[in-house]
């Protein structure tokens, strides 16, 4: 049986390959399991193989800007601004991350290269779930007759693409390994959350779902876009796809303050049925994780823990940390 947190806290976290990064509110630390000596294969460990040595935790200080820039603080800007600083964390765990796969003797990923991949992975989701949908949907522009039917339709197809998305890179070992640690860091929050202390049999008592998740933020994000977008009308295509590009940063913002208004009333009924949709996309980009994948998102949390009490936490301090779990 799994149990959910019925309380918000102000953490939040991602998975990376074999291990998890966890945020508090002015530390985030990454903990990373690394391969024994003996797994490795050219010197990195093969695709999909559990990583089984030890736990090797990194943890860095961080001040947001929304902690000292009161304009930034404002609501939906504040969405945007917390969204990049979410991004740029966890880019640089990410980084860290494929760092501690490699052996004593390979050498770490160059800036450049890491660049290029950053720069590569953020062009194909702008034109894989902005500029395709668009693109699709104007096909058939002339015979849905309203800017409200032709953004319901977008997103539609937003979302069926992003399914399929998540449905395909799923199958891929190495993003199952990824997606079993994403299972992980959500119960262990929601362990915390729960006030428990933090142990694998602890943790693994709640459910890998959690209302704050990336993935529910997503899903959210091309909802809005239709209330949005809508009143625009019908537009040409060209003018659809800049629209798209230019209302993202508002797009954002909303579904942040979205988001973070469920996660402080995730008690209520409306908003547990609001919520839903989003909870089942988690089942696609998260799975059950062991005891071991357990004790790395553990170590993580608790080397945050460990300089901080992020409860104590109040105001300003707080802004931006809700943006995912």
């Amino acid at each position: 049986m799994s149990y959910a947190a019925q309380r918000d806290a102000p953490v939040g976290g991602q998975a990376v390959v074999e291990g998890v990064m966890m945020r508090g509110v002015r530390h985030w630390a990454v903990a990373v399991r690394r391969p024994l000596p003996e797994q490795l294969v050219d010197g990195a460990l093969p695709a999909g193989q559990p990583a089984l040595g030890h736990i090797e935790t990194v943890t860095m200080p961080f001040r947001s800007v929304l902690t000292r820039r009161r304009l930034l603080r404002a609501p939906v800007i504040r969405g945007s601004v917390a969204l990049v600083e979410s991004l740029r964390i966890g880019f640089r765990a990410l980084r860290l991350a494929a760092d501690a796969q490699q052996g004593p003797d390979a050498p770490p990923v160059s800036r450049r290269e890491w660049a290029f991949a950053v720069v590569a992975g953020v062009s194909l989701a702008l034109v894989l779930f902005v500029l395709t949908p668009v693109g699709l949907t104007s096909l058939i522009r002339d015979q849905l007759g309203s800017g409200v039917a032709f953004w319901t339709v977008e997103a539609i197809v937003s979302t069926t693409i992003f399914v399929l998305y998540l449905s395909l890179i799923s199958r891929l070992p190495d993003l199952r390994r990824v997606f079993e640690y994403h299972g992980a860091e959500h119960q262990t929050i929601a362990c915390y959350e729960a006030g428990l202390p933090l142990t694998p049999d602890n943790a693994a008592r709640f459910s890998r779902l959690h209302p704050r998740c990336g993935t529910s933020f997503m899903l959210i994000v091309m909802l809005v876009a239709v209330a949005v977008y809508s009143p625009l009308g019908l537009l040409d295509w060209y003018w659809m796809m800049a629209c798209r590009i230019v209302g993202l940063p508002l797009i954002v913002g909303l579904s942040f303050e979205a988001i973070k208004a469920a996660g402080r009333h995730r008690g209520n009924r409306a908003v547990r049925i609001l919520m839903w949709p989003g909870l089942q996309l988690q089942r696609l980009t998260t799975r059950a994780p062991d005891e071991h994948q357990l004790e790395v998102a553990i170590a993580a949390l608790q080397a945050v823990l460990d300089r901080e009490d992020p409860r104590a936490a109040r105001g300003r301090d707080l802004v931006g940390i809700e943006v995912a779990a």
